[in-house]
């Protein structure tokens, strides 16, 4: 522990240790397990040739993944059948999802809906979800961070009516359209934020009356979105109030920082795959990294990969611990491998030279990972702006 100065007393405050970001040795044996499960089952030909058959969420590789390896259940706690384990190890698996760029919904079903879930304290879902038999999605647009938890009526697209006849106790009916809901339509489920005072979160079965499910062309064929509407369709309460508002607030944190990891992974990965290129394509006799012009622009990128890195471990860590510097930490995080890995990947297209263009080539899968994952969650401008509020930063010419 170490001592600062606390203007509110005349003595000294303790303040929490600054935490390891290095990867410990349980976090590399599990990456080993993940990459070596992606390197075999999610290869970039595999992977192009789901997105050219339009079968962008991989159903078999996501039940290994998930309930042959546990990562649907890191986050969960052994009691209720989970792993037991911490945002750090959910992040190193997001890394290696984003570096082989899986057509999995481990972010929204294994991070944001498990998260939501665990402030609820639903039992029962998050056992199905860490055995496997679930997946499930947090019910609002993944382009934008939505309106804050807690935010009165108006906020949240979902209405809630009165029960049917015949309905279970507690059972509402809930109408309206979520708009750009990734991994929805993986989910078996979706927990809805219903509009109202208080906020109120409710799991709807996707397979239920009243649900349906459009999917969207998005800018990323790895990651499918889907409008959702709901008309009149059976929800049941899983929390209400101030828990509600945690949880979903919970979920939408945990989302952008895991999602700053695998941020850092497509970032990465964009780098190896440029680096191993220019060290075999020649040009003059040479090969072309010998070019200094070149050498400045891998230059540029390794710093912002490493600064990535850097910031989305530290998330990772805040979240683990529930550190009070977790919402600086996101937004840093955030805001940094959005930039780094659109950075990495248009130099992986750029530095592939002519092949780097071409369909056959996954730099296209690892761009579009990039720019879509950097504007999910919040913007890297939004997400700087967040962090300048948070640390009383002036505006521009303030």
């Amino acid at each position: 522990m170490t001592a600062t100065k606390d203007s509110d007393t005349d003595g000294t405050r303790p303040t929490s240790a600054v935490p390891d970001l290095r990867y410990s040795d349980a976090e590399e044996q599990l990456r080993a397990v993940v990459r070596d499960l992606l390197a075999d089952r999610s290869a970039w030909p595999a992977v192009l040739a789901g997105v050219d058959a339009g079968e962008a969420d991989d159903a078999a590789l996501w039940h290994t993944l998930a309930a042959d390896l546990g990562c649907a259940g890191l986050l969960i706690d052994e009691s209720r059948g989970g792993a037991g384990a911490s945002y750090r190890e959910a992040a190193v698996v997001a890394e290696e999802t984003g570096r082989a760029a899986a057509c999995v919904p481990y972010l929204t079903s294994a991070v944001m809906a498990t998260t939501a879930l665990l402030g609820a304290g639903d039992d029962e879902l998050l056992g199905a979800l860490a055995a496997g038999r679930l997946t499930a999605a947090l019910a609002v647009g993944f382009a934008s961070m939505p309106p804050a938890p807690g935010a009165g009526p108006g906020s949240w697209p979902v209405r809630i009516g009165p029960a049917d006849d015949g309905d279970a106790p507690g059972v509402v009916r809930l109408s309206g359209t979520v708009t750009g809901v990734a991994g929805a339509l993986a989910a078996d489920v979706l927990l809805v934020p219903g509009d109202g005072v208080p906020l109120r979160l409710y799991a709807v079965d996707t397979t239920g009356a009243g649900v349906t499910r459009v999917p969207l062309v998005s800018l990323d064929a790895t990651r499918p979105l889907a409008d959702v509407t709901l008309d009149r369709a059976p929800g049941r309460p899983v929390a209400s109030g101030a828990d509600a508002a945690r949880a979903v607030a919970a979920a939408l944190t945990a989302g952008a920082g895991v999602l700053a990891s695998e941020l850092f992974g497509v970032a990465e990965q964009c780098l190896a795959m440029t680096i191993s290129y220019v060290k075999e394509r020649k040009q003059f006799a040479r090969p072309v990294g010998s070019f200094q012009a070149l050498k400045h622009r891998l230059a540029d990128v390794w710093v912002a990969v490493t600064q990535a890195r850097a910031a989305a471990r530290y998330a990772a860590a805040c979240l683990a611990t529930g550190d009070p510097d977790t919402p600086v930490a996101v937004a840093l995080a955030k805001a940094a491998a959005g930039d780094a890995a659109v950075l990495a990947a248009q130099e992986c297209v750029q530095l592939h030279g002519g092949i780097g263009f071409t369909w056959e080539h996954p730099a296209h899968l690892l761009l579009k990972r990039a720019k879509s994952a950097s504007m999910a969650l919040g913007t890297p401008d939004r997400h700087r702006a967040a962090l300048a509020a948070l640390v009383d930063l002036p505006p521009p010419g303030g």
